[in-house]
């Protein structure tokens, strides 16, 4: 194993107690191909299929069923969820590679009828996203007013992600990552504009902490903070988050709350101010840094000799290269994927995807052109 200071891409990587075989991560994204929010047997085919990567951060899942806000999202809060992961997280062992769930809470970016009966729409505050929604029953439709979450429905989500990070130990997940970024639940928390709360979970930027902080540490005492994660997106403004000034505040007071945590997963963002944000979340918190956002092999190979971060994540690349480390390595072109499948059923644009190991890499393809 090589953790030296020059931080190659494709060198093996020991995050806490789990061993990584190169410092390519898979970054989370959303699929929808769990008809019934239970993983199938199409889903471990992807996820094995890209085994290749280092580390593998699942899809959003739901901890409970109020997070189920999207169409065909996966949960991990029932038998039948645990069993369909276990054969995701076997399939995926079995073929060399580590996984991680990445328990997401949708909190008001959702829809009633995205949900089972009796689960609710909740936040912070009772303020609308204002976007649409696609719904299988109903189609695109704008996102409801949320309702306002109690203090014993704030300890009840809290309760669920713990109990949502037992149930993935049990599936046999090697850890699993809190979604606290693009406007979900937990960055909801986060933002003065979902949250405009006047008791302990609202006001400063260590109160709007509090709710992330404390559901971390659950996770944390449920199966050790050594394999929790959390993913953030200082600057965002997706999900009707606006911009704000408080957010280089926020973000520094929130690191030095999660320190003892496996990593904090970084998305980069465009803003004037990211960099010195995330270097002071880097500071902060203490831990392994993951940083998505954008990368070839060559930014990614400078982020981690710039000592920026420890790990580099994919998001879309892999969605069409399920040999993306392998491509990288070897220099082969990637193929693009095909937006139109991107949330579809059914395994057109998931599993149909080829590899390129028969196809020369450039490097190859040119020595065999050269004059002899």
């Amino acid at each position: 194993m090589t953790n030296d200071d020059s931080k190659p891409l494709f060198d093996s990587f020991r995050l806490g107690p789990i061993e990584l075989a190169n410092r390519v991560v898979m970054a989370p994204m959303t699929r929808s191909r769990a008809i019934g929010n239970v993983p199938n047997e199409l889903m471990s085919t992807y996820y094995a299929q890209r085994a290749g990567a280092g580390l593998i951060i699942t899809e959003g899942v739901a901890p409970s069923p109020n997070g189920l806000g999207y169409a065909r999202i996966p949960g991990l809060f029932d038998a039948a969820q645990v069993e369909g992961w276990r054969a995701v997280t076997d399939a995926v062992h079995a073929a060399g590679g580590r996984i991680v769930a990445q328990l997401m809470h949708t909190g008001r970016v959702g829809h009633g009828a995205n949900l089972p009966a009796g689960a609710r729409v909740l936040a912070p505050s009772a303020v609308r996203a204002e976007a649409s929604m696609w719904t299988d029953a109903e189609g695109m439709q704008p996102m409801p007013e949320p309702a306002e979450m109690t203090e014993a429905e704030i300890a009840e989500a809290i309760a669920e992600i713990a109990q949502a990070a037992r149930n993935a130990r049990a599936a046999g997940f090697d850890a699993v990552e809190l979604h606290g970024a693009n406007g979900y639940l937990l960055e909801q928390f986060l933002h003065p504009h979902a949250n405009r709360r006047t008791d302990g979970y609202g006001g400063d930027a260590e109160r709007r902490a509090r709710f992330v902080v404390e559901a971390a540490r659950a996770a944390a005492e449920a199966i050790g903070a050594d394999r929790v994660g959390i993913r953030l997106s200082p600057y965002n403004t997706f999900n009707d988050l606006p911009a704000h000034d408080g957010t280089h505040e926020q973000y520094v007071t929130l690191a030095k709350g999660l320190r003892g945590l496996l990593y904090v997963h970084l998305v980069q963002n465009p803003h004037a101010g990211f960099a010195a944000t995330a270097a002071a979340i880097r500071e902060a918190f203490g831990g392994p840094v993951i940083l998505n956002g954008g990368f070839d092999r060559e930014r990614a190979e400078a982020a981690l000799a710039d000592g920026r971060t420890d790990l580099v994540s994919f998001g879309r690349p892999f969605i069409a290269n399920p040999d993306l480390v392998d491509r990288l390595e070897r220099g082969v072109d990637l193929a693009a994927p095909d937006p139109s499948t991107f949330y579809t059923p059914g395994p057109d644009g998931y599993v149909d995807y080829p590899t390129a190991s028969a196809t020369p890499s450039r490097t190859q393809a040119a020595a065999a052109a050269a004059p002899r």
